[in-house]
């Protein structure tokens, strides 16, 4: 899970009585997964994001590209008749075969690092986990193994790039920004195809058919998925290639390729700029550093394998989340010194909460509670769960540390530090703090959804915990 804090200790398979009921337990474990069937609020919000969601993204980078990023002029210039749908989109750069050409070479070689380069830096680099490792088990009762090395195809990335901007000059460092629109419709096109692909093959070779679940509605089955994991041979696993190697490298890239534009444009870099580069580089190396954590995670150990996912990670991730850079190359604001230092104070006490909670929560797993926490034991919960191939398993649910502050309080660091990315644009335009809006959205509805995800495996186990633990995410508030 990726809120409340679980630890689970061996599995061992019930035993039937002769009244054919499991013996030795007084109440039937609750068992966990996707819900098997969609209500109405559900199928409207998955049709209005699979309809609304792509025009989102084209109107972001829109507005920058053809009105300095104001999100409001496109909607007066409509409104007067000043312009219309069409001469919007006839004025918006479109599929070119150079961005193609760019955009197949960046994720061939992701794919190439990815699958023919084993990891060797957790051999030489003392704390850090790399190689294969065991992912969480499914609700199937399955545990995949995975091969972590993303910090390394970082690396590697990142080294050729610098090489190539101060000595090779194979391209230029602001081609990202130059192709940036064109480059956009070829995410789309891999984002589409790969959720097609996995949708279709949900029903023809899934997998495991046992972690697959259809719910009978075939746009929430392509929207949120119906594999649990969808692989192609032992090791291509789909959630983490699409979420890890194209978008998530890329997304240091790109922040990259914006600084080199400003410098082109106007001679220099703005604190601003390096501020945005600076904090979200600190986020992504710390996802690489723990990308075997990752595996633990909500996207890994719940989210099937759609849409949401497949086309979420290819366009959504790497055009909505580098807002901040491109409203930087339009904007070039350079901050006041006390402002500069707000904002890298904020981004790095944020950082500090986020990844203090991720740790007591990976150190109380590791050690079967058996830990310090804040100096002292931690308290936990006991409570059990049953998989869908009739294996019984015990949790622990910790009620200590930044877990006893508030039941997701990951997620509050994690917003602190994207207030402080949008901070750094300053107070001009509304566009850069979309990114904040989002976040609080998906975050507040990943508190609801992953808790009515654990209400449903662990029952009222699950209610002793949000008893001792009563607040989401700010303590005394919410």
């Amino acid at each position: 899970m990726n809120g409340a804090v679980a630890t689970e200790a061996t599995r061992r398979r019930a035993q039937p009585g002769a009244n054919g009921k499991t013996s030795g337990q007084r109440e039937e474990p609750a068992q966990w997964g996707r819900a098997w069937e969609v209500d109405w609020f559900s199928l409207s919000a998955v049709i209005g994001l699979l309809c609304f969601a792509p025009f989102i993204v084209f109107y972001f980078v829109m507005a920058c590209d053809q009105y300095q990023c104001s999100i409001s002029q496109p909607v007066v210039e409509l409104y007067r008749g000043e312009a219309t749908l069409l001469t919007i989109w006839a004025r918006a750069p479109s599929f070119t075969w150079t961005a193609a050409k760019i955009y197949a070479i960046w994720v061939a070689f992701q794919l190439f690092l990815y699958m023919c380069v084993p990891d060797v830096m957790h051999k030489f680099i003392p704390g850090f986990v790399g190689g294969v490792q065991d992912g969480a088990r499914t609700p199937a009762g399955l545990i995949n193994k995975y091969e972590i090395n993303g910090l390394q195809c970082w690396l590697i990335t990142h080294v050729l790039w610098i090489a190539n901007a101060h000595y090779l000059h194979w391209f230029s460092p602001t081609i990202i920004f130059d192709n940036w629109i064109p480059l956009m419709w070829c995410a789309n096109i891999l984002g589409y195809a790969v959720s097609t692909f996995a949708f279709l093959k949900a029903y023809l070779f899934p997998t495991n058919s046992e972690d697959c679940k259809f719910t009978g509605n075939v746009f929430y089955n392509y929207m949120m998925g119906i594999e649990f994991n969808p692989r192609i041979g032992k090791w291509f696993d789909f959630k983490l290639f699409f979420n890890g190697r194209p978008g998530i490298i890329a997304w240091t890239l790109i922040n990259l390729s914006y600084m080199a534009k400003q410098q082109e444009l106007y001679g220099h870099v703005t604190n601003s700029m390096i501020l945005v580069n600076v904090l979200q580089a600190i986020y992504v190396l710390d996802f690489f550093w723990n990308e075997a954590w990752y595996l633990k995670t909500i996207d890994i150990c719940h989210d099937h394998f759609g849409w949401y996912l497949g086309w979420g990670d290819c366009v959504w991730l790497p055009y909505l989340y580098t807002l901040q850079g491109l409203y930087l190359v339009y904007h070039p604001v350079q901050l006041s010194d006390a402002h500069a230092l707000a904002v890298l104070l904020l981004g790095l006490v944020g950082y500090y909460a986020f990844r203090s909670t991720n740790h007591q929560k990976d150190l109380f797993r590791r050690t079967d509670g058996n830990c310090s926490i804040w100096g002292g034991k931690p308290a936990y919960i006991e409570c059990s769960y049953r998989s869908a191939d009739g294996g019984l398993h015990r949790s622990k649910l910790m009620t200590s540390g930044f877990w006893g502050v508030a039941r997701h309080f990951n997620y509050t660091g994690d917003l602190m530090g994207c207030l402080a990315y949008c901070a750094a644009c300053g107070f001009g335009h509304l566009l850069p703090y979309f990114y904040l809006v989002y976040m609080t959205i998906l975050l507040v509805h990943r508190c609801v959804r992953d808790e009515h995800r654990c209400g449903s495996k662990y029952g009222k186990d699950w209610k002793r915990y949000t008893d001792a633990v009563p607040y989401r995410l700010i303590p005394g508030v919410f």
